[in-house]
């Protein structure tokens, strides 16, 4: 999801820089068959699950934690490692579509079709991919004993039964931290930067837990399908609340925030900053 290539190495990124970074790659997903970010949308679907797995691992096999810190600490850890396997291997999540494509059309270099279009295929996409990796759960996740209907469960429950307004303000804080994580991951200038931003501002999502509609779909649907105490119903006011809430926090708290402060920097100070900057160094 983002392309280092235009970043010549130790060149020091302006906020304009990261802003066009951001962009280009968001008119290049845009630009790119339906047919190909869907297939990309199920990839990361499955692997942004792996979360929800590992997560499950851990409770399952870790029986009583000595404290609620220490429990929120592991599962915030272990959660935040797919969200490299999707951010470096740069497959399209529609919670960094959220943040990263709303930016062209604010700039007049993509229409509301446009983002419409790569909203409704990476989150179709994503949701088929979560809804693949859930029956693989159910198939393997109890009979070899590493991941119990209770670990999901348990998942499950920090997740739902709680009221709408709470679900929406949960997922706005999920979809702000992952629209950060990609914000960032466009201003590091190397591989190692962005997996360290990445690890920091996901494991924050695992640690609340704040509410993820990919990730928590995989979560939840799990503990539907191993025919637990949660039901279908309370899925899909999960779904429908966080969705929303993502979409406000990754749009409106990093896209149109950071996009209307750099705006109104103005394009002569922004080329003043880097000229003085480069006299420095």
């Amino acid at each position: 999801m983002s392309d280092d290539s235009n970043n010549p190495t130790g060149a020091t990124l302006s906020y304009r820089n990261i802003l066009e970074r951001e962009m280009e790659n968001a008119l290049k997903e845009m630009d790119r068959p339906s047919v190909g970010t869907f297939i990309s949308g199920i990839s990361a679907g499955l692997n942004l699950s792996f979360g929800a797995l590992f997560m499950a691992m851990v409770l399952t096999f870790a029986g009583e934690f000595d404290s609620k810190l220490t429990q929120q600490v592991a599962l915030a850890g272990i959660s935040s490692i797919p969200f490299l396997f999707v951010v470096i291997g740069q497959t399209e999540l529609f919670t960094a579509h959220s943040t990263m494509a709303v930016l062209p059309v604010l700039d007049g270099r993509a229409s509301l079709f446009d983002l419409g279009r790569i909203w409704g295929v990476t989150y179709v996409s994503n949701l088929l991919g979560c809804l693949v990796f859930v029956v693989l759960v159910a198939a393997i996740g109890a009979p070899m004993g590493i991941a119990e209907p209770a670990a999901f469960q348990s998942l499950a429950g920090a997740l739902v039964d709680l009221p709408w307004w709470v679900i929406t303000l949960s997922g706005v804080i999920a979809g702000w931290l992952m629209g950060l994580a990609t914000w960032l991951s466009a201003a590091s200038r190397d591989t190692i930067g962005r997996i360290v931003f990445v690890l920091l501002t996901t494991a924050a999502i695992g640690f609340g837990p704040f509410h993820h509609a990919i990730l928590g779909t995989t979560e939840v649907l799990s503990a539907v399908v191993l025919d637990t105490a949660i039901t279908l119903e309370s899925f899909g006011i999960f779904l429908f609340f966080t969705t929303i809430g993502n979409i406000i926090g990754g749009s409106v708290f990093v896209g149109l925030l950071n996009y209307g402060h750099i705006a109104l920097a103005g394009e002569q100070k922004d080329v003043d900053f880097q000229a003085n900057d480069g006299e420095k160094s």
